[in-house]
């Protein structure tokens, strides 16, 4: 046993680089997790439930997940028998390199189920050097709040299939905002990669360097285009966007089921909106089934701003039957896209 010194910690992948005052220990191989394949074997070696120097096998079962709230680490999973105590331990491949470090399990049991998730060593060696270095570890930053684009949010941007991240909203002063980013954008490509699942821009992002140029490819009222963008660094905190959802007493219009007003001036301040329409309340209908929420307020469609309860009726109804819509809500938790099937008239 030895004391150890720490020397810093990243809350956000759980990795901490800890220095003791020994010499001639054992040492392992670092392998590279980008080589990893689906459907490659691996070992896990842990401590499960107290059983030291405990061996599990399986396969790599996917690359690059995104698990909530752990958006900057693209995970590997795995199908390796891991449980309480296996966490922080390593994960080899076949020729005995450490490719991971095996960190959580998916359970509704808090056993284990067949689904573990370890941190790329890759990602890891890129945090020590940083720890090593700074003490702390410094991730770049876009300033966009995205969403998987769907294939009724695709058909209504007129994109042959769903690919790419969804922009619903653009922070104040960030790179992103800098650089011409818009609501609505679809972001197809970072640096020449694709983004084929929204989930995969955040740890691209992450892993450039804070000052670095990157070329960001948009898809915008159905054209391409590339925006260069001066990559700024995470903010330790992001605060939340508030929202007020109480409804008001003057009803204005209704469509599909929903019950449309004016949004009051303490309304848009308290969210930090400058415009939009207040759901009052939503019944069965096309525009529940699209996800629409009472409380929700409606600030876009098809990538224009709405003020009034008209120009939400107008813009919806100028669009063609059959046709989906693209309306961007603002919630309690954040901006949303919501893709609203118009019916066809019979």
């Amino acid at each position: 046993e030895f004391k150890a010194k720490l020397i810093g910690f990243d809350p956000k992948s759980d990795i901490a680089l800890l220095q003791i005052d020994a010499k001639g220990l054992p040492t392992l191989k670092m392998g590279d997790s980008s080589k990893l394949k689906v459907g490659e074997w691996v070992l896990a070696i842990g401590s499960p439930f107290g059983f030291d120097y405990s061996a599990t096998a399986g396969i790599v079962s996917a690359k690059g997940r995104s698990l909530p709230n752990e958006n900057y680490v693209p995970f590997i999973q795995t199908d390796v028998a891991i449980n309480p105590g296996n966490s922080g331990g390593p994960l080899f491949n076949l020729d005995g390199e450490v490719v991971g470090i095996n960190a959580q399990i998916y359970s509704q049991t808090g056993g284990f189920m067949g689904v573990s998730f370890a941190i790329p060593i890759n990602v890891v060696l890129d945090i020590v050097d940083q720890l090593k270095t700074s003490g702390h570890v410094t991730r770049g930053w876009l300033g966009v709040y995205i969403q998987e684009v769907t294939r009724q949010l695709a058909e209504s941007f007129g994109m042959d299939q769903p690919r790419g991240a969804l922009v619903a909203q653009v922070m104040e002063d960030s790179p992103a905002g800098k650089a011409g980013i818009k609501v609505g954008d679809i972001i197809l490509k970072f640096n020449g990669q694709k983004i084929v699942r929204s989930a995969d821009l955040p740890p691209m992002v992450g892993r450039t360097q804070v000052g670095q140029k990157a070329k960001v490819e948009v898809l915008r009222g159905g054209k391409p285009m590339t925006l260069l963008v001066t990559i700024g660094q995470l903010p330790d905190e992001e605060k939340p966007v508030q929202a007020k959802t109480e409804a008001q007493d003057k009803k204005l219009g209704q469509l599909y089921g929903m019950t449309l007003s004016e949004l009051s001036a303490e309304q848009a301040a308290e969210m930090a909106i400058d415009h939009g329409v207040l759901v009052q309340s939503v019944e069965a209908g096309v525009a529940r089934d699209a996800g629409m929420r009472a409380g929700d307020v409606i600030v876009m469609i098809q990538q224009k701003q709405v003020k009034s309860s008209k120009e939400v009726i107008d813009a919806i109804k100028a669009i063609p039957a059959g046709n989906s819509i693209a309306i961007l809500v603002q919630r309690k938790s954040g901006p949303v896209f919501l893709a609203l099937k118009k019916p066809k008239i019979r």
